[in-house]
């Protein structure tokens, strides 16, 4: 039996999209006010959601206290108040979308998951539009 454990956080960012392989006109088409060049911010919403076997002995799939202190960690302080094309070294050559947020995000936590579990993260650029990765 397998049951899935989520923890929300959030976290307050600035970016911009841009692709530096193309020209201003065509990024402006493509990326509209998000390709700002002074940027602009969202107040993400995540969810990481752990999905395994519940412990016997504990009674957990993972202590939820260690998946809080986990995104704290390893997301929120990295993230928090960021500009993420500035302040993020994952984002230095990759475009802070809100896709390879997600994706990066996931693999700065996969390492410190139960390699038997099941990861996967949402991430809300705004209450309706989001994205999800779950390692595939």
């Amino acid at each position: 039996m397998k049951v899935t454990v989520s923890r929300k956080a959030h976290f307050n960012a600035a970016h911009r999209l841009h692709n530096p392989e193309w020209s201003e006109e065509k990024n402006r088409v493509v990326y509209g006010k998000c390709n700002s060049p002074n940027y602009h911010g969202h107040n993400y919403g995540l969810t990481v959601s752990v999905t395994g076997k519940i412990d016997p002995e504990t009674g957990f799939v993972m202590d939820i206290k260690d998946l809080k202190e986990l995104i704290e960690k390893e997301i929120e302080n990295a993230f928090d108040h960021k500009n993420l094309n500035l302040d993020v070294p994952e984002f230095k050559d990759l475009n802070p979308t809100a896709e390879n947020i997600a994706v990066t995000i996931w693999n700065k936590l996969r390492s410190h998951i139960n390699p038997t579990h099941d990861l996967e993260v949402t991430l809300y650029e705004t209450p309706r539009n989001f994205v999800t990765y779950k390692g595939d």
